[in-house]
């Protein structure tokens, strides 16, 4: 069979390539036969294309021959695998015919084959039926040693009941017989009854070992164990773990904490013996019932750990507590509880090491307790210091002069307490933690600055009450005194509040405020002693005075009598009081020669004044110095150096004893000089502008070389404008 192809459209490729082909032959031509001389081999060269041309239509028949066969070939297999295409198609409509007919006869042997199934069944009944009439016997004898806590017979018993529940279970496809409908409770109860054994590990650990580790092996022995019953796991090992913890927290943290006085210090000091004597049990006894992978000792621990961390943070949400439970729990958790007491003790193994655990209390915790411990010290302290110093104010009103101590000294044993109040509350804290004793340390100064206010108020109270008589106190000026030695003993006493490593400069303001409430008490003092004196100087400088020493007797006499009681000061607080009396009699004699009661009529008059004040300056000298003042503290000298300037005979020197004046005392201003030149009586008005002049023109006196001033705290009388220089101060 030859295959006829159908006539086909022309290629235009093929036109394309005969153009192209006639090109190139002109073109060749036309270059071979340009020449003349080549146009007599043109017939070789046409024999040549002629032979070329027949090979070439020779070897393309070739190739379309060559190329139809294979069509050929090609159209043949084609029809050869149609036809067994045709013939699979009816070989598979005839199976398929066979197949419907298969199917019809199956559904006939449907009630046939259920049948056989049923036999089936009922032929495994058969054979387990003497088992399946032993279950519910087996079940109650079951439930009866679970209720004798034997657990491992128990245990045998329903895993019995379970494989013949699972030999039923299949051959039956999957339908449950409602014999063994009790095996889930049953299987229940022994999980709870392994939970109960283990929520009392440690008791069973010492009473009964045995019942321990029967419970433990349940629990393991159903771990490993897999069952074709579509039941949900009983995941007894972990039940167990859970109530290993939930037991031990239960004993330890089961009761309500009342927070009653002590209650919380009575129940710490009870865990501080508690805990360690549990992990000493759970190594000993509860780990050797476990298997290792238990670790019984870090399970205790962490349980241990976790528990009292929660009832601690339970404790601190509730009311706020006391200052004695906040400082008793603080030491606890930071010292005690890690302490070699109970976790680090060297008795205990790796495993109980707590120290990579959250911490008990938190920073927050802390900060709290703290807070809450430091407010209420500083109530308590602030009631104790105003109690302490009701009382002594109370005694400043007594008949009785103030106490002595054994050396004659006046004592009171306020100082003592108030330190003691405050040392004892910083030196505590340094048992807890550096934070809470600086914040205490701070509270204390605090405090004690606030006492000392107080202190210097009730004094001011006392003294206005007792100068305007509304409540005379009849040893007035010894109970001064005494408050003088008390601010002593605090001043040499208050380093012991500065801890170590305390700021150096933290005591600053509580010595500032001991300095103000001396001073206070100084003036106090000097006023009571002013009262005394100031009608005696009333008549200095008079007539009466130059004549005769008993005005100057006068005040000394009172003077002395009214030190009489500074022995009774300590030192160096004493040499301090006489200073200042001693500069307060100076300062009135001063104050009284410059308020011009006196204008000397001559230069007798000049000379007796030179010389009263010679014989005043040596009376005070030597009455400060039979009371115990040292020489170099006494303003007396200033009496010579005013003796000099009134019993210079020349006034025109005046100018240069005025610039003296100025060296030995600074402060000395020209109303000061003026009032001293109206006491001479002899000075003209051209010579006190000269001798002021020479005050403001000497030279400046140098820092080393001044004394303590005393003619700035002396005012006198304004004086007439013919006294003063035109650029003065009282011009």
């Amino acid at each position: 069979m030859k295959p006829s192809l159908p006539p086909g459209p022309e290629w235009p490729e093929q036109e394309k390539a005969e153009q192209l082909a006639r090109g190139a032959a002109l073109k060749w031509a036309s270059g071979i036969f340009y020449r003349p001389e080549q146009l007599a081999r043109l017939g070789q060269y046409r024999s040549r294309e002629v032979q070329r041309t027949s090979s070439l239509e020779a070897r393309i028949k070739s190739v379309v021959q060559s190329y139809l066969e294979g069509v050929k070939t090609g159209v043949w297999q084609l029809a050869q695998a149609f036809e067994a295409a045709q013939g699979t198609r009816e070989a598979l409509g005839q199976a398929h015919g066979l197949l419907q007919g298969m199917a019809e006869a199956m559904q006939t042997l449907q009630p046939l084959r259920e049948q056989v199934a049923q036999h089936k069944q009922l032929q495994v009944l058969s054979q387990l039926l003497p088992r399946l009439r032993a279950v519910p016997a087996a079940v109650a004898h079951t439930q009866t040693l679970i209720g004798a806590q034997r657990l491992l017979e128990a245990y045998v018993c329903l895993r019995e009941l379970e494989q013949l529940q699972e030999e039923t279970w299949a051959p039956l496809g999957g339908l449950e017989l409602p014999v063994f409908e009790g095996l889930g409770p049953l299987a229940e109860a022994l999980g709870q009854a392994v939970e109960a054994a283990a929520a009392v590990a440690g008791q069973l650990a010492r009473e009964d070992p045995a019942l321990l580790v029967a419970a433990v092996r349940v629990a393991e022995v159903d771990a490993g164990h897999t069952t074709s019953l579509e039941l949900p796991p009983r995941d007894w090992r972990r039940r167990c773990l859970q109530a290993l913890q939930e037991g031990l927290e239960r004993t330890h943290f089961g009761t309500p904490l009342l927070l009653e006085s002590g209650a919380l210090a009575g129940w710490l000091e009870a865990l501080r013996v508690a805990l360690p004597a549990e992990l000493a049990i759970a190594e000993a006894l509860v780990a050797p019932c476990c298997p290792p992978h238990y670790k019984v000792v870090q399970l205790w621990t962490h349980t241990l750990h976790s528990g009292l961390r929660r009832c601690l943070q339970q404790l601190l949400e509730g009311p706020e507590l006391g200052a004695a439970d906040a400082f008793t729990l603080l030491r606890w958790t930071l010292h005690v509880y890690l302490g070699p007491e109970m976790m680090g003790s060297l008795e205990l193994g790796p495993e109980a090491d707590v120290s990579q655990l959250e911490p008990l209390l938190t920073p927050e915790n802390i900060e709290q307790l703290e807070a809450t411990f430091v407010t209420q010290v500083q109530v308590n302290v602030a009631q104790w210091l105003q109690k302490a110093l009701d009382g002594e104010v109370a005694e400043w009103n007594r008949e009785q002069e103030p106490g002595t101590d054994s050396s004659g000294f006046y004592h009171s044993p306020l100082p003592a307490i108030v330190l003691q109040i405050l040392e004892e509350n910083i030196r505590v804290t340094s048992l807890v933690s550096e934070s809470l004793q600086r914040r205490v340390h701070s509270m204390a100064l605090s405090e004690l600055g606030t006492f000392l206010r107080s202190f210097s108020d009730a004094l001011i109270r006392f003294s206005r009450d007792h100068i305007r008589g509304e409540a005379m106190a009849p040893h007035y000026v010894p109970y001064l005194l005494a408050t003088f030695n008390y601010q002593s003993a605090l001043s040499s006493s208050v380093s012991i509040l500065q801890p170590d490593g305390a700021a150096s400069g933290a005591l600053a303001p509580v010595e500032a405020a001991l300095d103000e409430l001396q001073r206070r008490i100084c003036r106090l003092v000097l006023e009571a002693l002013l009262v005394e004196l100031q009608p005696l100087f009333e008549a200095l400088p008079s007539r009466r005075w130059l004549s005769s020493p008993e005005v100057l007797d006068d005040v000394c006499e009172r003077t002395a009598r009214f030190c009489q009681d500074f022995r009774r000061v300590r030192i160096p607080a004493v040499q301090l009081l006489l200073a200042e009396v001693e500069c307060t009699v100076v300062l009135q004699y001063l104050r009284a020669l410059m308020q011009g009661r006196l204008v000397c009529r001559g230069a007798d008059e000049r000379t007796q004044v030179a010389e009263r004040l010679q014989h005043d300056a040596a009376q005070l000298r030597e009455l400060f110095l039979g009371l115990g003042l040292e020489e170099s503290y006494q303003c007396a000298p200033v009496l010579l150096a005013l003796r000099d300037l009134l019993s210079l005979r020349d006034p025109m020197l005046l100018g240069l004893e005025v610039a003296g004046l100025r060296q030995k005392f600074p402060d000395v201003s020209e109303d000061h000089v003026s009032a001293l030149l109206d006491l001479r009586g002899d000075v003209s008005r051209e010579q006190r502008l000269a001798a002021l002049v020479a005050l403001q023109a000497g030279p400046q006196p140098s820092p080393s070389a001044g004394r303590r001033a005393l003619f700035s705290l002396v005012p006198v009388p304004t004086p007439a404008l013919s006294s003063c220089l035109p650029s003065g101060p009282c011009a």
